[in-house]
């Protein structure tokens, strides 16, 4: 099932109603093909909607990062499973939480706003603009270990990553993301090729 814009969705509905969406959800619904379609019957198990499953994912992830904009990252680190995987590897809450902190540390206003976002079955994939004011020192190599000890710059950035999620019962199992951290570094001052240049904001169009 292709991506289509009836998967693409602007606003959402509460917390209430994604738990209450959620835990109706038959058991069957982890049946569903990686492409969203429904396949043949094996103990004719119950299935749901792609749809339906994917507007949920969908709200699980707006939940996700209305948290983490917030700095609640003790909320923010409950939409992941306990054995949720990054890039590949088994991380687990533990190790998001870690990351989470680490960025909020360097970043303390540090936010994802979604420009774009669609889904299908259990996968749900986002374009964010992402920015932040450089005022703390990394401890962690999160976004990709550049920033670990490097004093804080004072300087702020904008730059554009797609994010592809993968969702299992309500919760994150499996993240990957293309970030554009050249253009960050560019923009907090740490490489010098080209002359400086003031954080974009071309990334909402």
């Amino acid at each position: 099932m292709s991506p289509s814009r009836s998967s693409i969705f602007r606003t959402g509905p509460s917390r209430r109603w994604l738990i209450g969406l959620m835990a109706a959800l038959p058991l069957g619904s982890r049946a569903l093909a990686r492409d969203g379609t429904v396949p043949p019957p094996d103990g004719a198990p119950e299935t749901i909607e792609p749809s339906a499953l994917a507007r949920a994912n969908v709200e699980a992830l707006r939940l996700y990062y209305d948290a983490l904009n917030r700095g609640d990252l003790a909320q923010a680190t409950l939409s992941f499973a306990p054995d949720t995987k990054n890039h590949g590897r088994i991380v687990g809450r533990t190790g998001l939480s870690r990351v989470l902190t680490d960025l909020r540390t360097m970043f303390p206003d540090y936010r994802h706003d979604l420009v774009e976002i669609t889904a299908t079955g259990d996968v749900v994939v986002s374009r964010n603009r992402v920015s932040g004011t450089h005022k703390g020192v990394g401890r962690i190599p999160v976004e990709g270990g550049k920033l670990v000890g490097v004093p804080p710059t004072g300087r702020s950035f904008v730059v554009q990553h797609i994010h592809w999620w993968r969702f299992a019962n309500g919760l994150i199992v499996e993240h990957y993301a293309t970030r554009d951290d050249l253009d960050m570094m560019e923009q907090l001052g740490l490489l010098a090729l080209r002359s400086a240049q003031p954080p974009r904001s071309d990334y909402a169009s």
